[in-house]
């Protein structure tokens, strides 16, 4: 019976967020990655063909998790000012619960290389990104915000302001202020009327 890998994907990729979170992009390498753990170089060559596929699945794991709680947080409740107050607090209190996660994020995907990415993690991306934006437009129409100046509204009340409360702070190195949650609620709400 063969023995159970010492390394597994996870425990990789968390050494290359906490990786990415100190050094930015920049500082996940394959041999970076395998340092952390304590690993032999082939076992991340063994689970990632390159650093293009490792850069790709810390990036992907990382943005689904977030998406995952965002698209909760506006369908969990009925009415859309609610729920769009709900998106712009979950920004902050997930951004709270993983600051590693959040300061990576803050790079975007063309940083973690998503022009050398498989055409699979390409479309993974892509396919999360329409759900997000879709959601989004379904709030906006809601809310009676359409056409361009309706989508440029929403995005900046629901992705832009709360964004920016966490991005100071984090870029920062500081923790997140008790009343972050509120203030990007409230700005969302001002800006949605």
């Amino acid at each position: 019976m063969p023995r159970p890998p010492r390394f597994g994907v996870d425990d990789l990729l968390d050494a290359a967020v906490l990786l990415a979170a100190a050094g930015g992009p920049a500082a996940v390498t394959m041999s970076a990655v395998a340092q952390a753990v304590g690993a032999p170089s082939g076992s991340v060559y063994h689970r990632f063909p390159g650093r293009p596929a490792l850069l790709a699945e810390v990036w992907l794991r990382t943005v689904e998790g977030f998406q995952e709680g965002y698209l909760a947080a506006l369908d969990g409740d009925p009415d859309p000012h609610g729920a769009a107050r709900a998106g712009a607090r979950h920004v902050v209190a997930w951004s709270r619960a993983h600051p590693r996660e959040a300061a990576l994020l803050l790079y975007g995907a063309e940083e973690f290389g998503r022009a050398g990415w498989s055409e699979g993690h390409r479309e993974r991306a892509d396919r999360g990104n329409e759900k997000v934006f879709a959601r989004l437009g379904s709030a906006g129409a809601a809310l009676g915000l359409t056409g361009p100046e309706g989508r440029d509204r929403i995005a900046l009340a629901l992705i832009d302001l709360p964004l920016a409360v966490v991005r100071r702070h984090l870029r920062a190195g500081r923790p997140l202020p008790p009343h972050a949650e509120d203030l990007a609620e409230e700005s969302a709400a001002a800006v949605l009327g």
